[in-house]
């Protein structure tokens, strides 16, 4: 890092996904991260006071990416049920993206989220009120029936029974030669369940 460049928390969490990805979370440390920035360890200490408050925002940037990717298909126009397929589709396709794009990265952040469940949990929330919206708007539209009890809870049924596509717990199945078959047959279930 250039001695004239300021030192930001967004700067820290770059480095910190450098060095996760070279070392993996069981050697990291952040003395690693200091070092790839050229600044003392303390440096880092002053914008996230403890390791496991870095590791933790690290996590929380990782799963705020595929809340924005998703955020297009429910701020957009056009039919709810065609965006609901495509929110689904693009969160299947963004997780196999970093399970395979990026093995080392998916095992870090699989060790990562076993700490920070908090954080997950929080993530899940936001997703589930992404599909919440558009739940919604598919019932203003007559397209969906009204929830049996609210649309958070439907959202929530909608998550968990599409959970093979987008939990990591099950990334070694993402690959098989029949993924694709079994998303869309789960999804075309998903819709039929939530006509009107």
């Amino acid at each position: 890092m250039a001695a004239t460049e300021t030192l930001t928390a967004e700067r820290i969490l770059e480095a910190t996904e450098e060095v996760l990805r070279r070392y993996g979370p069981a050697k990291a440390t952040v003395v690693d991260v200091a070092r790839v920035l050229g600044v003392s360890h303390g440096s880092v200490y002053r914008h996230f006071r403890t390791k496991a408050a870095l590791r933790e925002a690290v996590t929380e940037r990782w799963l705020e990416r595929t809340i924005v990717a998703l955020g297009p298909y429910v701020e957009a126009g056009g039919p709810a049920d065609e965006r609901l397929t495509g929110w689904l589709t693009a969160l299947f396709a963004l997780k196999r993206k970093k399970a395979g794009g990026d093995p080392e990265l998916m095992a870090t952040f699989q060790v990562l989220i076993g700490e920070n469940s908090a954080v997950v949990d929080r993530h899940e929330e936001h997703l589930v009120e992404q599909i919440a919206r558009i739940l919604e708007d598919g019932h203003r539209e007559d397209l969906f029936a009204a929830p049996e009890r609210d649309f958070a809870t439907t959202a929530r049924a909608v998550f968990d029974a599409t959970d093979r596509f987008h939990n990591p717990a099950h990334a070694a199945d993402w690959s098989a030669p029949d993924v694709e078959d079994a998303f869309t047959a789960v999804v075309s279930l998903v819709q039929r369940a939530l006509r009107a």
